[in-house]
């Protein structure tokens, strides 16, 4: 294996992923509700919902905090190999496994594993093994 020394950075990586964990634990405490965003995206698109307002602000805080960062650094250039095609799908295939696996890898790998939750663990499992999968049959066996 090769580590790319450039692009290594674990402390910004630690930083960003504590912040997660803060957001979604201050999202608990504070709302009493899990921060899965496909569950969050599915209850502000309900017509009804209970506090949508706090879910449409916590969800927009995700798409702000990228153009805010923009204004002390350079973001990464987004690039996406596969194409359009393959980005539609790979969105409509996450939407569905969401779904059927009763939330996203934020609900069960950040705030289902840090309650214990043994469904969560097991939803974790699932959707990393088939990352891993993905991976390796895309890059090792059809070249990709």
């Amino acid at each position: 294996m090769i580590v790319d020394w450039i692009n290594f950075t674990p402390w910004s990586s630690l930083a960003g992923g504590a912040l997660i964990g803060l957001a979604a634990s201050l999202f608990a405490v504070g709302n009493g509700r899990i921060a899965g965003i496909s569950g969050l995206i599915g209850s502000v698109l309900q017509r009804g919902g209970e506090g949508v307002s706090e879910k449409a602000l916590f969800l927009l805080g995700l798409l702000v905090a990228p153009l805010l960062w923009g204004l002390f650094a350079v973001l990464p250039l987004i690039e996406f190999q596969s194409g359009w095609l393959g980005l539609i799908l790979a969105g409509v295939l996450v939407g569905v496994g969401t779904r059927y696996g009763s939330g996203c890898t934020s609900g069960h790998g950040v705030c289902g594993l840090s309650r214990l939750s043994p469904r969560s663990m097991a939803a974790t499992l699932c959707f990393m093994f088939s990352g891993f999968v993905t991976v390796f049959v895309l890059r090792h066996l059809l070249g990709g």
